[in-house]
């Protein structure tokens, strides 16, 4: 028991250390009259892979995780369709400083682990490496509970598809650029998150303003 509870001490000593210097945010309000209609916006997306080193506003980053993934009705349900209704996505946010889960109910951000992660999620592609902040698209498949693994895994990619495509339709409304990638390293993304065992990381995308 004693050894237990040093383990335990320890696994929150280095989690606190990760995670220093980084701070929970409360996000703005989103302002939801933003961006072009839903036909321009369709008609202006594609994917860009090229970034100014413009950085987002506060602003910008309340907005865009509310359309990836944010809570739009009083009981708590999302802007993107889950199956089931059990929310298995989680969207991470990956800046310069460190890599923050986002909490759709409350609209903030809760500190992970500090540091530059670009290089780990732009793998072999240099271009990634230009955006000034990274959407992670994480499906934990245990929420689909009762259901064999590979409709877990189905649904997940199935979810993560609808937030991507979130993501992407949200840039093209007001005026950033991004693509969504399959690339990164996916094995010390999922140690760097402390993800469990059920949770894959699925998508990423690199997200900015457009490069002049």
């Amino acid at each position: 028991m004693k050894q237990l509870v040093l383990i335990l001490v320890a696994a929150f000593a280095t989690a606190t250390l990760q995670a220093q210097g980084l701070r929970d945010i409360k996000l703005n309000q989103p302002n939801k009259d933003r961006g072009a209609s839903l036909m321009k916006a369709l008609d202006d997306r594609k994917s860009v892979r090229a970034f100014s080193d413009k950085q987002l506003s506060d602003q910008d980053l309340s907005d865009l995780l509310w359309a990836a993934n944010g809570v739009n009705r009083p009981d708590g349900r999302r802007t993107a369709p889950t199956a089931r209704n059990n929310n298995d996505i989680d969207i991470y946010l990956v800046t310069s400083e460190g890599i923050y889960l986002y909490v759709p109910v409350g609209h903030e951000l809760q500190p992970v682990v500090a540091g530059d992660f670009s290089a780990m999620i732009a793998d072999n592609q240099e271009f990634a490496k230009e955006a000034p902040v990274y959407v992670l698209i994480v499906s934990d498949y245990a929420r689909f509970t009762g259901l064999p693994e590979a409709t877990q895994k189905q649904f997940g990619a199935l979810d993560a598809g609808m937030v991507s495509q979130n993501i992407s339709l949200f840039a093209s409304s007001c005026g950033f650029v991004t693509v969504p990638r399959a690339f990164m390293q996916r094995d010390k993304l999922k140690e760097a998150l402390k993800l469990k065992d059920s949770q894959e990381v699925l998508l990423n995308h690199p997200i900015g303003y457009p490069k002049q």
